[in-house]
Parts: C-alpha cells; sequence; structure tokens
C-alpha cells in the first residue's frame, strides 16, 4: 500500500508537459523517422545487387517448384492415360503391343503406375505362355520396384513359379522378404513356407509356421482357416 502511495505522490509531483514540449517531442520522432528512412535507404543503396540477386533466387525457387509439380502432375496424367491404352490393346486381343505399351508406361513412368504396368506385362507373359519373361520381369519389379506392396506382390508371383525347384530351406530364404508384418503379405508368406515343409513331408517343421497363423488374432479368416484345415 505505501508504494502505492509513493508512485502515486512521484507521479503527481511530475510538471505537466507544455505545447512546446509536445511539439519538441513530435519534431523529435520526426527527425528520428526520416533518421531510419535514410538508414534504410542508405542499406539498400548499398546492398541492392546482393537483395536484387536474392529476390530473382527467391522468385526462380517458386517458379521452378510450380513447374516441377506442374510438369510432374501431367507426367501422371500421360502415364495414366498410357496405362489405360495398353490396357484397352489386351481386351483387343492383341497381348504382345499391351505388354510392348505397358513396358513403356513402366520405363517412362514412376510411382505405382509404373510398378502396376510391370506387373500387368509379367502377367500377360504368363497368360501367352512366356514363363521366363514373367520371372524376369517380375524379379526386376522385386530389385527396382517404387512401391512395398508391388515388390512384394511380386515376390509372392516368383515363389509360386520358383517353388517347385527349391528345397524348403532354400524357399524360406526366398521368400524372407514377405517374412515380417511390414509386408502386406505376412500371413501369406507363412502360409507359403507351411506348404512347402508339408510337401516336403515334414510336418512338425510346417506345424510351427501353421501356429504362427493360427494364433495369430490379425491373420485374416481366409488364411487362419487354411492353416486350421493344412494343420
Amino acid at each position: 500500500m505505501a508504494n502505492m502511495l509513493e508512485r502515486f505522490k512521484a507521479k503527481k509531483k511530475e510538471p505537466k508537459k507544455t505545447m512546446a514540449d509536445h511539439a519538441e517531442d513530435a519534431l523529435f520522432r520526426e527527425v528520428s523517422e526520416e533518421v531510419k528512412a535514410q538508414e534504410t535507404y542508405d542499406f539498400v543503396k548499398k546492398h541492392a545487387k546482393t537483395l536484387i540477386v536474392i529476390a530473382l533466387a527467391v522468385l526462380i525457387a517458386v517458379v521452378g517448384v510450380q513447374i516441377a509439380r506442374h510438369h510432374a502432375a501431367a507426367a501422371k496424367l500421360r502415364s495414366a492415360a498410357a496405362f489405360e491404352s495398353a490396357m484397352q490393346m489386351l481386351d483387343d486381343g492383341n497381348p504382345r503391343a499391351a505388354s510392348a505399351a505397358l513396358l513403356k508406361v513402366a520405363e517412362s513412368g514412376n510411382g505405382g503406375i509404373a510398378d502396376l504396368s510391370l506387373f500387368n506385362a509379367a502377367k500377360i507373359d504368363l497368360q501367352t505362355g512366356d514363363r521366363s519373361g514373367a520371372a524376369q520381369k517380375l524379379q526386376q519389379l522385386v530389385q527396382s520396384g517404387n512401391t512395398r506392396d508391388f515388390r512384394d506382390l511380386a515376390l509372392v508371383n516368383l515363389a509360386v513359379l520358383n517353388a517347385d525347384s527349391m528345397t524348403p530351406g532354400d524357399f524360406e530364404k526366398f521368400v524372407a522378404p514377405l517374412l515380417t508384418k511390414r509386408s502386406p503379405f505376412y500371413f501369406t508368406g507363412l502360409l507359403f513356407v507351411a506348404q512347402k515343409y508339408l510337401a516336403s513331408g515334414d510336418a512338425t517343421t510346417a506345424g510351427t509356421w501353421l501356429d504362427k497363423i493360427i494364433n495369430d488374432a490379425d491373420a485374416p479368416k481366409v488364411i487362419a482357416a487354411q492353416a486350421e484345415a493344412l494343420k
């Protein structure tokens, strides 16, 4: 309370500003603003070239990003249109032309559309009896596909093609990328390995793999039912 009274008294003792004082303050502010304006002008004049270069660099970067986005969007549209055209060739009964067109999309496109094109080209090879060509395209997709979904899908198909020529141990190593829950084909991979061991007469090892499916609450019902039946 005492402090408040002291501050109040001190404030009362402060002399009131006269018109001359206010005029002097206004003049001081005006001069101060002019000085700041002059300093800004001098700075800009001194560093004009640098500032222009920076401004141009920012402008070029912004325009570059916009151009890149535009071209990326246009490229996706072109790839999608080319893919549709290739699939229409297949529907029209021309698988060779369709396969060639799909390979062009796979080579020039990117992302999922490129993977989808390469996968469909491999499917056409399988449908026309070219197992070697299909295996080559699927292997390419496994090694350099843009998306994990298609890389693993290609590996599933390669496993089916090559299963008969592998021992159970080799097959297990071959499908190892599928045997993790990060793969969308995790449970499919488990079932494949179990079936391979069953086919070789090793029911004990097969049972271990089947139990991984049966005891996992996340296992799809269809695959879990298959595992139960094989068990």
